[in-house]
């Protein structure tokens, strides 16, 4: 068959869409926004290593981190807050967040630490109060590049990065965002270390500017440490960036699928409470199926969980749910919307991430909708 220019484009768009089905096509809703954020640049260098400045590899992989989105998720846009070796202001690049209202702040940074050559690893960071001296200088050192900005003490209202004050208005400050960021950061940490192999770091809470002034769910990730050698030499590899910006990938996609499961942006299929195949599958209550039914979600996969997987952590009743390409895991089945809730608490030490959702006459519902209507029902 001969084509014409114009079949091209079309056939192209097809052939994505089957390769890269990890994101959902283009819908009429307001599209997901995610702004990374390359840490320093321009004559802020970061931290600086035997044969690398850290702003270079925050770049590289915030740049391979944006086209895989790019490149597989075409509901999605995303924003650089730099995408070349140029300054940028800590206030500026919240700003830039807040203005394209984005759903999810990601700012890359490389970690360092003077004295010791041999720490290794990656860590995740959400806004908080240092909860010690080790975190409290992380926070410092990537506040200082507020310094390299000539009218920063009024910008930041005479905060000074360098005093441990300063960091006081942290203490109270409540985040209404920081579930979702701790959740985020979970889901990195956890690609840190299946898929690029790298040291867990945790996740941990500091008082950091740019996510402080950020108005939606925000993470800062440390990809490794530069003052160790053999760490700055992985980062310096096409190979260790790429791989680390597949993690970062990894946990964004599954992330955002489950803030669609959340707000009811994605719908489930028919059969979405068959037992699962490979553990023991829940027993159902016998009440009303026009009655909403809870269960507590712990995991979610692109690939089956065999049977006792360490994953499940000895677990027994859990089921799952196939959703866009992904299986979710749950643990528990009751209409009674407070036994689900403490049954989430119970497993909240085992499974961060987990929360409660909802199904009604064997579809996926939004779990507010089925609070109001079991507290309606429960009068």
């Amino acid at each position: 068959m001969r084509l014409n220019k114009l079949h091209i484009p079309f056939i192209v768009t097809c052939i994505a869409m089957l390769l890269f089905p990890l994101c959902q096509a283009p819908a009429q809703t307001k599209r997901f926004t995610v702004v990374i954020d390359a840490g320093h640049g321009g004559h802020d260098p970061g931290a600086i290593g035997k044969i690398s400045r850290e702003k270079n590899i925050n770049l590289s992989v915030a740049l391979k981190l944006g086209k895989m989105i790019e490149a597989n998720c075409a509901d999605t846009k995303v924003i650089y807050t730099r995408e070349k070796d140029e300054f940028v202001p800590l206030a500026k690049r919240a700003e830039i967040a807040n203005n394209a209202k984005a759903d999810l702040f990601i700012s890359i940074h490389t970690n360092s630490l003077g004295g010791n050559r041999k720490v290794k690893g990656a860590s995740t960071w959400t806004l908080g109060l240092a909860k010690s001296d080790a975190n409290l200088e992380v926070a410092k050192r990537e506040n200082a590049v507020i310094l390299y900005e000539d009218d920063y003490q009024t910008r930041y209202a005479g905060f000074n990065p360098n005093s441990a004050e300063s960091y006081i208005i942290f203490e109270f400050m409540q985040d209404k965002y920081m579930s979702q960021s701790v959740h985020l950061a979970t889901l990195v940490q956890k690609e840190f270390k299946q898929t690029a192999r790298r040291t867990d770091r945790g996740v941990h809470q500091a008082g950091f500017l740019v996510l402080k002034a950020s108005a939606m769910p925000s993470i800062l990730v440390e990809l490794g440490f530069i003052s160790t050698p053999e760490e700055e030499r992985y980062l310096n590899t096409d190979s260790g960036r790429n791989t680390l910006a597949r993690s970062i990938y990894r946990a964004f996609i599954t992330y955002k699928k489950e803030q669609e499961v959340r707000t009811g942006s994605a719908s489930a299929p028919a059969d979405s409470t068959r037992p699962v195949p490979t553990a023991r599958p829940h027993s159902t209550p016998a009440t009303s199926s026009s009655a909403p039914l809870f269960k507590v979600q712990i995991l979610a996969s692109t690939r089956p969980i065999p049977q006792g997987s360490k994953e499940f952590k000895g677990l027994k009743d859990v089921a799952y749910y196939r959703e866009k390409g992904m299986y979710k895991y749950t643990c528990g089945s009751s209409t009674d919307y407070n036994e689900i809730l403490r049954l989430k608490r119970e497993l909240a030490s085992q499974f961060k991430g987990a929360f409660v959702i909802a199904f009604k006459n064997g579809k996926k519902m939004d779990v507010e909708d089925a609070i109001r209507e079991y507290e309606k029902n429960n009068k």
